[in-house]
């Protein structure tokens, strides 16, 4: 990921308040010690469900990956992130995780023996060299019945002596009611461990801010005062992502404002920036919904859009989370860089808007692009044809993969140079949309036929920095990109690097240095966290610096 702007301001080598499930910045509560413990003792039980719940933003998701790092190397996981529509999603993704051809049946390509068929072969054969495959669903709550009870007959692929494919799920709270519904009685009666993850109390958020921070390399006292940190809770309801949330954007304005710590006001003004509504007992004259205002009106935002527009990797403001591996670099405190064409102020007056764009609605007239449509759309700027379901599983044939972060600004945008869908939302409606252009003063979105061209003041206040685009992998590569220094997409990243070392642009690197350095070298220079290990955003820069095709964001300015 890219580093916080505050990072190197506060000491800091890592981004603390990251929204990706990285198991480094895990805070092993006593809840979150016996969400792991469960399962771990019901995967080792060999057979059956484990069910892991929570609300959202809780921790379920870093506390899976926490836990597949301590399965041992013969087990062979599929994870599914997406839950599927239909019993034949289910099976073509859970064959495609593993890796698995198998051919549709001619007289019948809605047959689902193909797949059982191949997938039963597969386990058999990964049983008999003494290996384990676990399949784990995240969003469980949304699967259907058709599927749950698809998923209960895998647990039938079994031999005399053990089950054959072990499955995971995990969900909101919904999925506790789902499992107790009586049509999923056989089910529930396969479940043999489950864990609700519940948030964190008053008085587990001080250390779990401050292990945050020590794991991001914090050497000295808390940024937070302690009537902060008393006010943390009541701004977030314990909920972990919320926290990080707040935090961050607290530490930037902290930042901004040439401050040592954030105190209680700073921390009431991050939480109106941040949240649509602020929970607890907060001061706000009305119960209604706090909107961000448009131009973001708090004492310290306009230093942080001047911010964003300075030259150099050290200063970009986005934080990118991808779905594998973190990407992330601290960045210089704010002498340490100098200005370079700043971005116009928001509240200077935005361009006149073409007809085609007229005034932004306060209820859009079209619903939007859905999640299939909206990738089956950006696959077409690839020249890839994606179904209507499972379309990042069919992007890999094609030779990419997907990409999704939650928390994602201009500067990003900017850096990241491709197209991908968006989400504007305001009062009363929401939209996804797809991002085609950025210049100076405004970007390009729209939906199917429909074109606006929306001011960046105005993008801001809209858009809460949810992003999903694609990326072309490596020649050969057509398993989702876990560590790009192995497998078949190492040989494509060593020859790219060679190139830019051969060309001087991979500084601090000496000859016949091995890959690992080689990889730091091009994430410094990125501003990305230097951990050499290959991850989607260094992809992504790398395609970007090696010309590989791919689309890149319009920046000609818009046709009256």
């Amino acid at each position: 990921m890219l580093g916080p702007m505050y990072a190197g301001y506060f000491g800091l080598q890592l981004d603390p308040f990251t929204l990706s499930p990285d198991p480094r910045f895990l805070y092993m509560s006593e809840r979150h010690r016996e969400a792991l413990a469960h399962l771990l003792y019901g995967v080792q039980g060999g057979g059956g469900f484990v069910v892991l719940s929570g609300d959202i933003g809780a921790g379920k998701t870093t506390i899976c990956r926490c836990f597949l790092q301590q399965e041992p190397p013969q087990c062979r996981v599929a994870y599914i992130f997406h839950p599927p529509a239909t019993a034949l999603d289910l099976l073509q993704s859970i064959c495609a995780e593993f890796g698995l051809a198998w051919t549709a049946h001619p007289g019948n390509p809605g047959s689902l023996q193909p797949c059982i068929a191949a997938l039963n072969e597969h386990l058999l054969r990964s049983h008999a060299a003494g290996e384990r495959n676990l399949l784990i669903i995240d969003e469980a709550q949304a699967l259907p019945a058709p599927v749950l009870e698809q998923l209960r007959l895998l647990t039938n692929l079994e031999t005399s002596e053990a089950k054959l494919l072990q499955i995971v799920l995990i969900g909101q709270p919904e999925l506790r009611q789902r499992l107790a519904e009586p049509g999923l009685e056989q089910l529930a009666q396969r479940v043999v461990a489950r864990f609700h993850l519940d948030t964190l109390g008053p008085q587990e958020i001080r250390p779990y801010v401050t292990h945050r921070l020590q794991v991001a390399g914090l050497g000295g006292p808390l940024p937070f005062t302690d009537d902060a940190v008393d006010r943390i809770h009541a701004l977030t309801g314990g909920v972990p992502r919320r926290i990080n949330l707040l935090c961050d954007r607290a530490l930037l304005g902290a930042y901004a404002g040439a401050r040592a710590q954030v105190d209680r006001p700073m921390l009431e003004r991050a939480a109106a920036e941040v949240f649509d509504t602020v929970p607890g007992p907060a001061p706000a004259p009305a119960p209604t919904a706090v909107r961000r205002p448009p131009t973001r009106q708090v004492p310290w935002s306009r230093p942080v859009l001047a911010l964003a527009g300075l030259a150099g990797v050290a200063v970009l403001a986005a934080v990118l989370h991808g779905l594998t591996r973190p990407d992330g670099a601290g960045s210089a405190p704010p002498t340490a860089v100098a200005p370079s064409a700043p971005p116009p102020p928001a509240s200077a007056a935005a361009p006149p808007e073409t007809a085609a764009m007229a005034v932004w609605p306060a209820a859009p007239p079209w619903p939007g692009l859905t999640p299939d449509t909206g990738l089956a759309r950006l696959g077409r700027l690839w020249g890839a044809d994606l179904p209507a379901r499972n379309g990042c599983t069919a992007a890999r044939a094609q030779g990419l993969q997907c990409y999704r972060t939650d928390r994602l600004t201009l500067a990003g945008l900017r850096q990241l140079d491709r197209p991908g869908l968006i989400t504007l939302g305001q009062p009363g409606a929401t939209a996804l949309v797809l991002v085609s252009g950025l210049d100076a003063q405004q970007a390009t979105v729209s939906v199917d036929d429909h074109t606006w061209q929306l001011p960046l003041a105005r993008l801001e206040g809209l858009w809460r920095g949810d992003f999903t685009t694609l990326w072309r992998l490596p020649p050969g590569q057509r398993t989702r990109l876990e560590d790009g220094r192995s497998g078949p997409a190492a040989p494509w990243l060593a020859a790219r690097l060679t190139d830019l070392q051969a060309q001087g642009r991979l500084p601090g690197v000496e000859s016949g240095a091995g890959l690992t350095e080689q990889v730091r070298a091009f994430q410094r220079s990125q501003g990305i966290d230097p951990v050499g290990a290959a991850g989607p955003l260094t992809f992504m820069q790398l395609n970007r610096a090696s010309q590989v095709d791919e689309p890149r964001l319009d920046t000609a300015a818009p046709r009256p």
